[in-house]
Parts: structure tokens; sequence; C-alpha cells
């Protein structure tokens, strides 16, 4: 038997020889290479060096419907977090109980006190957002709302091309209209050049905060280079928050310098997990969220997309808080049940119950991103039996009903040299920019989409932290 036979759902009627298909995966592989869908190796890292990242070699299938209905909600979404990050209230009664236990979440939440006690110095908010789905067979349910470091802007794209390769050299041209567009990383320097101009100070530069190490490099240094052909003359530099905590300053205008460039636009690709904070990284959030640049995300941006901002917003009445009841209605259809695991809030004893009863069908989560943070199913009893000499935990956690995506078996290329036919499921991530003040909004656009599969007995997806693959939509 051909070793290619019915091996992908949408192509069941490929049956490609064992030879070709080798060559088939070889040309994938230096297609890849050759264009920028890269990541350097965690397990053999080199600055002078990339791989490619992981990528699926056929589009999976995704309904028309559901896909435009996910992109139909996100200028609403995009509207609903603007206006959660500009509520104070709001803000500090949701994560009240969370900042008491979470010293992460307490931080940042510090930093928000200090410069809002102080006067926020610059008005205008950058938010460059991802709202990630997964779709079950009921529609588009929301797995999270990404709004820091919100990657994958030049890997979105360049996933549809390879794809897209793929399908030519094995003759199906009739399936390349079936690809959706997608300028994410056009859509996103759009955005922020549009901020950058409102900032208005002709020789202030972009400055990409990043992580000591960096792996998703071609995602950021893309984003760089697509920054300079849109306008030649911008300046962009790159720095960690060990490099700010040396050159890094504020001018008598709390103007940012860092050396002897001005700042207009300051762009965070880390800063989202606690191992990327010193103390002296500490200081130089305080001392950026100080100054008059305009953030991406500013702290209190940050802050609304936490977990814990994400469970209170599914209760009763709270969506009506900052939106129309008709989009209130269309955004609570794309949540899934999230209930909180303190017992003194609404849903926790409820919570408790059904984990006690049901833990394979939860997730449990903390207030971290970057993938590998959360607890699934059977894992959760152990997780909580283990947490028993700690009273307070349980306000660091939220409690996610499991989203059962439709599943197709595709094949996923892996740069250590496997090749894996399997069943996958796949999470779809929406793109839209959002730039304003506490009082309105200037801007707010969708910029393009994003898709990541993994094998369905997977339960992180992360690329970048090694769990799932680049891929595309093919609508259906």
């Amino acid at each position: 038997m051909p070793l290619f036979f019915k091996m992908c759902s949408l192509f069941e009627e490929i049956n490609l020889p064992e030879k070709e298909f080798q060559e088939l995966i070889e040309k994938a592989k230096d297609w890849a290479l050759m264009h920028g869908v890269g990541m350097r190796s965690k397990h053999h890292f080199s600055v002078n060096s990339i791989n490619f990242a992981p990528f699926t070699l056929f589009p999976t299938p995704l309904k028309r419907e559901h896909f435009e209905e996910v992109i139909s909600l996100q200028l609403s979404l995009g509207e609903l977090m603007h206006k959660v990050a500009n509520d104070r209230e709001f803000l500090t009664s949701a994560l009240e109980k969370t900042v008491e236990v979470d010293d992460f979440t307490r931080r940042l939440f510090n930093i928000y006190e200090t410069v809002y006690m102080e006067g926020i110095t610059q008005e205008i908010y950058l938010s460059m957002l991802r709202n990630d789905t997964m779709i079950a067979s009921t529609g588009p349910k929301q797995v999270e709302y990404n709004t820091i470091a919100s990657g994958f802007g030049w890997l979105g794209p360049i996933s549809k091309a390879i794809q897209s390769y793929i399908l030519k050299e094995i003759g199906h041209y009739d399936k390349l209209k079936q690809l959706p567009e997608n300028n994410a990383l056009s859509g996103y320097c759009e955005g922020m050049l549009e901020a950058w101009r409102i900032f208005n100070v002709p020789d202030a530069c972009i400055l990409f905060v990043v992580e000591d190490v960096t792996y998703n490099i071609c995602d950021q240094r893309f984003m760089e280079f697509e920054l300079r052909e849109l306008e030649p003359k911008i300046k962009v530099i790159r720095r960690t928050f060990k490099e700010l905590h040396t050159e890094a300053k504020l001018g008598p205008n709390k103007e940012l310098f860092v050396g002897k460039h001005r700042v207009g636009i300051v762009y965070y690709r880390s800063g989202y997990v606690p191992q990327q904070y010193s103390e002296n990284c500490w200081q130089v959030r305080l001392l950026i969220e100080r100054s008059d640049s305009i953030k991406c995300p500013n702290i209190q941006y940050h802050l609304s997309g936490s977990k814990k901002v994400q469970e209170v917003l599914t209760r009763p009445n709270v969506l009506e808080r900052f939106l129309d009841e008709n989009e209130a209605k269309k955004i609570r259809n794309l949540f899934t049940d999230i209930y909180p695991l303190n017992k003194d809030e609404p849903g926790g004893l409820e919570a408790e119950q059904l984990l006690m009863t049901n833990p394979e069908d939860f997730v449990l989560k903390p207030q971290r991103e970057g993938g590998g943070n959360n607890i699934y199913g059977k894992d959760i009893t152990d997780f909580i039996n283990g947490k028993h000499e700690d009273p307070n935990w349980q306000a660091s956690f939220i409690v996610m009903r499991m989203i059962r995506p439709i599943t197709y078996k595709n094949c996923i290329v892996r740069p250590e040299g496997s090749i894996l036919i399997t069943d996958t499921i796949s999470e779809l991530g929406i793109f839209s920019v959002v730039i304003g003040s506490s009082s309105k909004i200037i801007y707010n656009k969708q910029t393009g989409h994003m898709l990541r599969t993994k094998p369905c007995d997977y339960n992180e997806g992360g690329v970048a932290s090694g769990f799932g693959a680049l891929d595309s939509p093919y609508l259906i």
C-alpha cells in the first residue's frame, strides 16, 4: 500500500507512491527554509542558524460560515477589550482576589496603581490583539484573548503560502481559491505605523522589547522588515529588559530614550511570564509605563487579557456593561463554560463539584501565558490534592470546560526529521489592531488570521513552545 493512501481527510484521493511523497516533503522543507518559515532550535540553539518551523502538509478544512462568524466578531471584541482596559472599577474588582495570591498579577497591578496615582502620561493606547478559538461541532468557542506579544503575524500568512506551493506541486490548483486571503503582517504593521504617526515625532523609533534568547526570530524580524518597507524612514531597535535597565531613561517631560534614540512606540514581545522579570526588569517595566511612549500594550491592556478577566466576562450581565445587548449576545455565544475556583465567588462551588465528578471535561488555567502552564483532565485531581497546604491557591486559577473541536487527519512535518500522519485538531487565531484613548476608539481593524494544528491527543498547541504546527484554513 502506498505510504500516503488516504492520508488527509480533505485530500483522500491523493495516492502518492512513497518516493514521490518523500520528494514532496523535502521540497516543502526547503521551501520553508528559503521563505522564512523558520525558528531557532531550542535543542541546538545558535544565533547563526534557523530551522523550519513545524507545519502541516495540507490546509485544514474549516466551515466558511464558522470562519466568517469569528472574523465578524473581531471588531466587537476589540471594542470590548478596549473598554475593559479603561474601566478601572471593573479591572480592580475582577482582579481583587487574584492579586492577593498571584505574585505576577500583583506586580503588574501595582504598576497600574502607581502610574494611575501619578497621572497617566500617554493617553493613546495601542493594542495588537489575537482572539484564539477552536471550532467545535456547535460552532466557534473562545480559548483565550491575547493582549500582549500576540505573535504569528508573519508565520500565519506564510503558512498559506507554503501550503499553496504544496497544492500546486501535486496539481490541485482548483483548491487554491479555498484558502482565504491573509494580510496579518501588513495589517499589524499598518496599525503600528498609524500609532507612530499619532505620536507625531518624526525621528522617534519603535522599540521591540524582546526575550534574552529569541527562538521565534522570523516572526519578529519580518515584522521589522515590513515596517521598513511601509515607512522607509522609520527606525526599529530591539532590546531586552536587561539591556534597557542600563540604556533606558526618561527625559524632563517623561520622554523615553534608549541611548540616543527617542522612543515613540514600545512593542512587547517579552514580559508576559514571571520568568522574564528580575527586580531590575520590573523597574524597567515601570519606567516605560511612566513614559510618554505609546505602549503595546500598556499595563491595563496587559491586565485585561488575564485569565481571571476572561472568566468574569462570562458571568451574567457583565458583557452588557461594555456592549449593546445584540453584540453582547453574539460574543456570549463564543464563550465556553468558565468558572472561578475560589469558593467565595459565584460559580466556585459548582466548579468544585464538576472537577470532582468529571475532571476529564475541564482544564485548569493559571494567570499565565506562553504555553505549557495548564492542567488537564485527570491530572487536575492530583494537582488539587497536592495543594491542600495552601488555602488560597484557588484564586490564582480558573476552570474552563474542554472544547472538543472537529478532528481531521493530516501530516505534520517536524524539523527533527519526523513525519507524523495522525488525527489533528486546530486553533484559529484572528488578529486585530485597536488604537484609542480612555474616552474613544480611533482605529479598530481586523487584520488577518493564523491556524495552529496539533495531534488530537496533545493538550498544548503552541508552535513556539514545541507542541503544534503551522497550518492554514481551507474553507468548505
